[in-house]
């Protein structure tokens, strides 16, 4: 009689046969590379550009003065916007807007001229579609940016005209001069932060569920669960065994994505490198373990990958990318903490944008480590009672 195998060449033969399952099982392959790497490209090509530039802007001009061409002149100049319609009244750029033709309007009032030679403030108004936060809001940058130029450039002239020296009358017009200096983002690329963080989203997506699946695929059949035993030398070994070749496969898909983003888009690696990788490794098989236990705790298989999509797909949400953390109600804070994406994410921006020091950077990277340990743990104690 042939005897099972030991601990040290269990593992190894699991390996082998998931290699073959996966060979036979094409959709399963699928879902663990080419359409998490495909997915990637996609969302790559998708913000390749980096930041949004020349956002059509529709402008209503009551005053039709120079000052009005000028500011209408600037705005077009400026890289966030480009004047592209004209509106004749408030009900057709409203239209305009609306239909999306323009991302923002902006009205110059009658006298606007007139009012800033005076001395006097008038109001040049700018309406956006709210709705729409970064279109609105990089249109509304441009426009901000052009306005007070050209409107201060006139003061500046006018005080100089009636004798005030010019570092008074620059000083008059803005007595309290702020400076900024962005840190980390500073041309506001949305590869570098958004798509970085869209990207392991996605794999999180991948990891777990793909994981589910493929543990389901035993432990809905217990022939499978006991063959696995047998050729594991115990379903704790077969269980490591079952899961590296998807490791493997996750790994190779984070690394080329990665590629990608330091390579073509050239996303600043500031950090340790080696911790990156640690967080990495960490967060992969946070994510298998989760979706393993998820599998040896809800049966059939089609329930394991539900619940697992349920629960990953909308942690983009709360991994404070999109909205902070901290003003967060304390549900959301909940579900962001217990997810690993959300900690892999931390460490991942702390080594890329801002460099920051490995001696301040472990607190993610041991979250995540607790995460593989916890999660471990219980699906240890899970495959005690399915050996019961």
């Amino acid at each position: 009689m042939r005897a099972a195998p030991g601990l040290s060449a269990g593992p190894w033969l699991v390996f082998r046969r998931e290699l073959d399952r996966l060979r036979r099982r094409p959709l399963l392959l699928v879902l663990c590379t080419a359409a998490p790497l495909c997915l990637m490209a996609l969302l790559a090509a998708v913000f390749s550009a980096g930041l949004a530039t020349r956002l059509p802007v529709a402008v209503l001009d009551l005053d039709g003065s120079e000052l009005s061409r000028g500011i209408i002149r600037l705005v077009d100049a400026t890289p966030d916007s480009a004047v592209a319609l004209r509106a004749g009244d408030l009900a057709e750029g409203r239209a305009m807007i609306l239909s999306g033709r323009a991302d923002a309007l902006l009205l110059l009032p009658r006298h606007l001229e007139r009012d800033v030679s005076a001395g006097r403030r008038p109001e040049v108004v700018v309406f956006v579609n709210n709705q729409m936060m970064t279109t609105g809001g990089l249109a509304l940058r441009g426009i901000s940016a052009a306005v007070p130029a050209v409107a201060g450039g006139i003061r500046l002239s006018l005080r100089g005209a009636q004798g005030q020296p010019l570092e008074a009358a620059q000083a008059s017009l803005q007595p309290v001069p702020v400076q900024l200096h962005p840190l980390f983002n500073p041309a506001l690329n949305y590869a570098h932060f958004l798509l970085a963080a869209l990207m392991p989203a996605l794999l999180q997506i991948v990891a777990v569920v793909g994981s589910a699946y493929a543990v389901g695929l035993d432990v809905e059949t217990p022939y499978r669960l006991r063959i696995l035993r047998r050729l594991g030398g115990g379903l704790w070994a077969g269980m490591l065994g079952k899961l590296l070749p998807y490791t493997l496969l996750f790994l190779i898909v984070l690394g080329l994505g990665d590629a990608g983003l330091f390579g073509w888009l050239g996303l600043p690696l500031r950090g340790d490198r080696g911790l990156l990788l640690l967080a990495g490794v960490l967060f992969l098989l946070a994510c298998q373990l989760m979706g393993a236990l998820l599998a040896l705790v809800l049966t059939p298989m089609g329930s394991a990958v539900s619940i697992g999509t349920l629960i990953t797909a909308p942690a983009f949400g709360f991994m404070g990318i999109g909205f902070p953390r901290l003003a967060m109600n304390g549900f959301a804070q909940g579900w962001g903490a217990l997810l690993p994406g959300t900690w892999y994410l931390q460490a991942r921006i702390d080594q890329t944008l801002r460099g920051t020091p490995p001696e301040f950077s472990w607190h993610p990277v041991l979250v995540l480590a607790a995460f593989v340990a916890g999660l471990a743990l219980l699906v240890a104690l899970r495959l005690e009672a399915r050996r019961a």
